[in-house]
């Protein structure tokens, strides 16, 4: 799952493979096209209209497609995309985008304030089913002043208001009068970004062209292909092969199966703080998890830290709730769950589970405390993680499943239609700490982002504060408090904060990992004419 996405930080967790002894003793085979990028998804994308792009792979895709009005930088401050500038009122009442001039749609024609207005009306109107919609219901007025000048203005103070506009802008001279849940341009999108769609080949790949007209530059990159490989075995012998220029690394590939004579020749590696966190989500329909008392004690009967030592060989750190340790937001002094199995046991008691009848599992009501644990095909990391807390919850009297299912189905099967019980899963993270969306009550219906139904009006309330409140320093003061009590009431067991471990081709150049993520520029990056240049450092 992917919220308020920045750049193209690549956030897949990564798969456990055997020792791969063979490769470090064979001569890579040069590029078939070295202006080419391939990379792999562990899904195929689902549709690729931005505001209803909210899985990862269908989120990368759209990142290259289309550009938001605004966009983060590598200072963590908004600046100009498709709006060349922008300023708002100091009460969060109201903004006003000037937009950049002469910057063309894929298919020739101008992109203008219209289209700015026409995104706006499709995000609201109620027969578009999407979860993003919640950050546009604020919005008073979109007045379009000019061809290119945009003014937005806001029934109450809208902190967010800002960030909320790097959602991609869609052509109204292509999408007027559809419906866009099923119009065709979800697999056939045209936008204003740096690459352009050319193809997309169902369970297989898709295929995009450089934007020779983009209004920024022409990239180098000549062409990108985003490959679907459903586990990262697979792809981390399609990468010593040079068929992948680009992957996420599992912890296991980047730690001890990567120091080979091909891979120092041919790879750079990075390593930075991912922007995501993993959790075990709880659907708190069920009545097994309504009582707090259980999923306190779910808690301390699991251990992170040995967790992150042992999925993640220490690449990545215990989380203590919804924001990750760089966010203003974050709150140091909450305090996480300690491995305490004793007081698991006694929580439970405390909640009328009990072992009545000797065979080690926990019962309450004639019913015994078993659940089944979902996550998704070809994460390994997460279905390691999930092994290890069937491990420890069984310790203290609960018996969990473990069913791994293929992505699209887990979403449209189970997710969607909150069909679950529990769940290991990960969000990627935006910048600014709104998280209505995931957390208010309101937010509960099929399709939207509070799909484990987490009720508490208090919470309600300081999502609401923290979205009509534009000092930063009382915004920190409420959301810290957020921290603090979704931690306490824990609809989620926060698991850790991964690191991001990733691999490219020595041939590509100017890369950049920053706070936003590493492939954010990746139109500006570029590959030398003289294949001697390549091994060159930068």
């Amino acid at each position: 799952m992917t919220l308020n996405r920045i750049g193209k930080g690549r956030l897949l967790p990564g798969l456990l493979v055997l020792p791969l002894v063979w490769a470090a003793c064979q001569k890579a085979p040069e590029p078939k096209r070295p202006f080419a990028l391939t990379e792999a998804l562990l899904g195929d994308a689902k549709r690729l209209i931005p505001m209803l792009a909210t899985d990862s792979a269908s989120a990368d895709i759209v990142g290259e497609v289309f550009n938001g009005l605004v966009k983060y930088n590598t200072r963590i401050e908004l600046e100009g995309d498709l709006a060349e500038s922008f300023e708002k009122t100091p009460d969060c009442m109201s903004a006003t985008f000037h937009l950049r001039r002469g910057v063309k749609w894929h298919d020739g024609p101008e992109f203008t304030a219209n289209d700015v207005l026409f995104t706006y009306h499709a995000i609201i109107d109620p027969k578009v089913v999407t979860p993003y919609k919640t950050d546009f219901e604020p919005v008073k007025e979109v007045r379009v002043i000019d061809p290119y000048t945009v003014r937005v203005d806001y029934s109450r103070p809208f902190a967010p208001g800002l960030a909320t506009w790097g959602m991609g802008i869609l052509p109204e001279h292509l999408l007027k009068g559809q419906d866009l849940n099923t119009s065709p341009f979800n697999r056939n999108p045209v936008g204003t970004g740096p690459f352009r769609f050319q193809e997309w080949l169902s369970g297989q790949k898709i295929t995009l062209a450089s934007n020779n007209a983009y209004f920024e530059q022409k990239g180098n990159i000549e062409e990108y292909t985003a490959r679907v490989i459903p586990d990262q075995a697979t792809q981390f012998l399609e990468l010593q092969a040079l068929n992948l220029d680009l992957m996420s690394l599992t912890p296991l590939q980047y730690t001890r199966q990567s120091e080979t004579p091909l891979f120092t020749r041919e790879f750079n590696k990075y390593k930075y703080p991912g922007l995501a966190y993993t959790y075990m989500g709880y659907n708190l329909k069920d009545p097994k998890f309504q009582d707090r008392k259980v999923r306190q004690a779910i808690a301390y009967a699991v251990d992170k830290k040995q967790i992150v030592e042992g999925v993640l060989f220490g690449l990545g750190r215990a989380a203590t709730g919804p924001y990750i340790p760089e966010s203003w937001a974050y709150d140091s002094s909450v305090q996480d769950f300690p491995y305490d199995p004793e007081k698991a046991k006694s929580l439970l008691a405390e909640a009328g589970w009990k072992d009545t009848d000797g065979d080690g599992i926990l019962e309450k009501e004639g019913k015994a405390f078993s659940f089944t644990l979902l996550t998704n095909q070809g994460n390994d990391s997460r279905r390691k993680t999930a092994e290890m807390i069937q491990q420890y919850l069984i310790k203290v009297g609960i018996k969990v499943e473990i069913r791994v299912v293929e992505w699209q189905s887990l979403l449209h099967n189970f997710i969607d239609k909150r069909q679950f019980e529990a769940i290991v899963l990960g969000w990627a993270v935006g910048l600014d700490p709104d998280l209505y969306a995931i957390w208010h009550s309101s937010q509960m219906a099929d399709e939207q982002f509070n799909f484990v139904s987490y009720q508490n009006p208090e919470v309600d309330a300081l999502l609401v504060r923290g979205r009509e409140t534009c000092n930063l320093e009382d915004r920190k003061k409420i959301y810290h408090e957020v921290h603090r009590r979704i931690a306490e009431d824990q609809p989620y067991l926060f698991l850790y904060y991964p690191t991001s471990v990733q691999v490219v081709h020595k041939r590509f150049k100017g890369i950049a990992p920053s706070p936003i993520g590493m492939t954010y520029n990746l139109y500006k990056w570029t590959v030398p004419k003289e294949r001697a240049q390549w091994y060159v450092a930068p």
